[in-house]
Parts: structure tokens; C-alpha cells; sequence
């Protein structure tokens, strides 16, 4: 399973960016994928999952300003990232997992995760 991310770059605060997420070598589907964000010095941070069945989660610091959402084959999934501030600068990661409870997991138990696309939020 190989997961690679793309659309990061670097934006002023409220600008806006578009992460993807395409899937290579995997043609089950996963039960869940999310993403993650890694700000320098500090640990993974968890940002938005989505189920199969279409449900999701977000973190309270991105809600109402970041959507997750998968294309119709769910082989690549994507993040909007508007009104973005400096705080969100970071790696962002994507995750993914076929375990039934994924949903609930904790980021450290995902069991896949991408290398990572990094996002600067200027001031």
C-alpha cells in the first residue's frame, strides 16, 4: 500500500490549499482515512478522518474551515483547507486503515500513513 500527498506550498493567512491523497497498490478499500498534521517540534495532530460510509470528523481547530472528502472510486482523498492561519503550518499526513473500528483509533494506531506534503501559513 502506498500512499502519496501532494498540494502543499506555502499561502498567506487566509488563503486557501487543496491536499490530495492518491492510493497506490490497494484495491479493497479502506473501512477509514484521515489526516494528520505534524507542526515542527511538536507531535502528530490529528486533523479529519472519513469513514466508507461517508461519515466524518474533524479536530475543533479546523472544524468549520477545513473539508475532507474522497473521490467516487475512494482513491484519492482530499483535504479544502480555507481561511488558513499561521498555526496550521505543518506536515500534513494521510492515513489510512481497513480495520472496521479505524474510526475511532488513535492516529499512532493508523496503519497506514503517506510521507507527507508540508504547509507554510504566512502572517
Amino acid at each position: 500500500v502506498q500512499l502519496v500527498e501532494s498540494g502543499g506550498g506555502s499561502v498567506q493567512a487566509g488563503g486557501s490549499l487543496r491536499l490530495s491523497c492518491a492510493i497506490f497498490s490497494y484495491t479493497y478499500g479502506f473501512q477509514c482515512m484521515g489526516w494528520v498534521r505534524q507542526a515542527p517540534g511538536k507531535g502528530l495532530e490529528y486533523v479529519s478522518r472519513i469513514s466508507d460510509q461517508g461519515s466524518t470528523s474533524y479536530a475543533d481547530s479546523v472544524k468549520g474551515r477545513f473539508t475532507i472528502s474522497q473521490d467516487n472510486a475512494k482513491t484519492t482523498l482530499y483535504l479544502q483547507m480555507n481561511s488558513l492561519k499561521p498555526e496550521d503550518t505543518a506536515t500534513y499526513y494521510c492515513q489510512a486503515d481497513f480495520r472496521t473500528d479505524c474510526f475511532v483509533r488513535p492516529v499512532a494506531e493508523m496503519l497506514y500513513r503517506g510521507q507527507g506534503t508540508h504547509v507554510t501559513v504566512s502572517s
